[in-house]
């Protein structure tokens, strides 16, 4: 079915988990790490540690027990306390770096380019993160992802979903917030843009956290205009 998308200019993406695989890259990443530096740990354990206080560090921010800092700072925090709990110890400051800009390495799913390829013939497609813009261009760099811009919470020093966020978007590509479509694997991040008045796509990833685990949105919110099972399936329902 396609929608009537005659008014959307642009398309803009959420990227960790919609866009790119981030827990295949980091334990891919991580085994390779691990077995340079003679390290044995449980890599997928490591990963969804690591992700898993995302969002707790980002809630310490808005509740200001932590001043606003970009992603890889808190990526950085995050990662120091994960090493302490899986007691990796000994690596040094170079080292840690390195782990920790994996984030900069992200692979993309393997619709990701094919798709956004196709959907930027039509609409201006940019990316709307929480990575900080250095993380997102050396991403976009690394893999090969086809962005006209990047967008990025730290332009607002806010976090998604918080509302200023979406309205910065509106702001800088100068449209309205119905002539824009957030496209994101999380319903959340779906119903906050929505909330701001632009239109939504949802784009299925249940693998995002794994084979095995129940925490990725399998089904769309009833208030997303469009749901589709990957980019370009998402192209063909916006009749690109």
């Amino acid at each position: 079915m396609k929608i009537d998308v005659s008014s959307v200019k642009a398309l803009t993406f959420d990227v960790f988990g919609t866009v790119v695989d981030w827990r295949t890259s980091l334990i891919e990443e991580g085994m390779q790490f691990g077995k340079s530096k003679g390290i044995k740990v449980d890599w997928a354990k490591f990963a969804d540690a690591w992700r898993g206080g995302y969002a707790p560090a980002m809630d310490r921010v808005r509740r200001g027990e932590l001043p606003w800092m970009k992603i890889d700072a808190l990526h950085r925090m995050i990662l120091d306390q994960s090493l302490n709990e899986f007691n990796l110890v000994g690596l040094s400051e170079a080292e840690k770096d390195h782990l920790n800009r994996v984030w900069h390495r992200l692979k993309p799913w393997p619709d990701a380019i094919s798709g956004l390829e196709r959907l930027r013939k039509r609409f201006i497609v940019s990316t709307l993160s929480n990575g900080n813009i250095s993380l997102l261009v050396n991403m976009a760099k690394n893999a090969g992802l086809p962005w006209d811009c990047i967008l990025s919470a730290e332009l607002v020093k806010h976090y998604k979903p918080d509302q200023e966020v979406y309205q910065m978007a509106a702001e800088l590509l100068d449209l309205q917030p119905d002539q824009i479509m957030m496209v994101a694997a999380h319903n959340g991040d779906l119903k906050a843009a929505k909330s701001v008045g632009f239109k939504t796509a949802f784009v299925r990833r249940p693998l995002e956290f794994g084979p095995s685990a129940d925490k990725a949105d399998l089904m769309p919110d009833p208030s997303v205009d469009v749901s589709a099972d990957d980019f370009n399936d998402l192209a063909d329902k916006l009749g690109v």
